[in-house]
């Protein structure tokens, strides 16, 4: 149901990297540093951890070992935290291993922040709405446009804003969309919708009748087509009331607007005789 969304470019073309010498090493080669020194992301993006993935990439790791290192960067208690590879990180812990192998990297904080949202995005590891908090929070903590978070992580401005309006869905639809029950392309076709009742009401319908992506859209549109077609004709309907009054008023007979759904109608002003009519002639031919 959903696309393949990874990036053409690596971590090192979108976030710039600066080689430095540190206790003798280059940064960016290869070393090995004991497990105990690596710390987690507290910004890790991906909440939720697929345990039997967890269980496939351990098996691997103890037929072949860790091939692909640990992106970390230095603290400053002299551990390190992890940029990228914190599945690996949590196999090897599993694994009761005693050294890893590891890059080291000088990002800050941003530079790191960003790296490790790519490096999901790049792997898959995300959901919809794992993706579209960790935009969020790049922007509210290091106060990016999304132009320029854009620029950081290798996405298009609109893409992002599409990810970002997923956040104003309610609790229980981005839940499905973190389960994978509905789509991102479901999610964003929601989103259209006025009220969260509306938008949970068509959820449930999507997944009762099984809806592609483009029904979805399609119902959608109709809706919001019919919604405002409804919109027009009770703000037509006021329009005739006032002018219904206010005819009545000065004609001192009473008067009805007949509106089609074409836009055309009738004007009806009653009357009861032959005089009546000559006077209300009279007056319009003043009006």
């Amino acid at each position: 149901m959903t696309k393949r969304r990874g990036l053409g470019r690596g971590l090192s073309a979108l976030i710039p990297v600066q080689e430095n010498v540190e206790n003798g090493n280059m940064e960016n080669e290869l070393q090995h540093i004991s497990l105990d020194q690596i710390k987690p992301n507290p910004n890790q993006p991906r909440q939720k951890i697929d345990e039997k993935g967890l269980e496939e990439l351990m098996e691997s790791i103890k037929t072949h070992g860790l091939i692909q290192p640990i992106i970390v960067r230095p603290k400053n208690d002299k551990s390190y935290e992890i940029i990228a590879g914190e599945r690996r990180w949590q196999a090897c812990k599993k694994l009761n291993m005693d050294r890893v192998p590891v890059i080291i990297r000088k990002y800050n904080d941003l530079e790191a922040s960003a790296a490790a949202l790519i490096e999901n995005i790049q792997r898959e590891d995300l959901n919809a709405v794992e993706e579209a908090n960790a935009y969020k929070q790049l922007m509210d903590s290091y106060g990016l446009t999304q132009e320029e978070l854009s620029n950081r992580v290798g996405k298009s401005r609109s893409f992002i804003a599409n990810m970002i309006r997923l956040l104003t869905l309610p609790p229980e639809i981005r839940e499905m969309l973190a389960e994978g029950v509905i789509s991102a392309g479901h999610a964003r076709a929601l989103v259209a919708l006025e009220d969260s009742e509306t938008q949970i009401k068509f959820t449930l319908k999507i997944i009762k009748q099984q809806l592609s992506v483009r029904k979805t859209e399609e119902m959608v549109r109709k809706y919001i087509e019919g919604k405002g077609k409804e919109r027009q004709k009770k703000q037509t309907d006021q329009e005739c009331l006032i002018w219904e009054r206010e005819l009545a008023e000065r004609l001192g007979k009473t008067v009805k607007i007949k509106n089609n759904s074409k836009g055309s109608g009738k004007l009806i002003i009653e009357y009861n005789n032959r005089t009546e009519l000559i006077r209300l002639i009279n007056k319009l031919k003043i009006s």
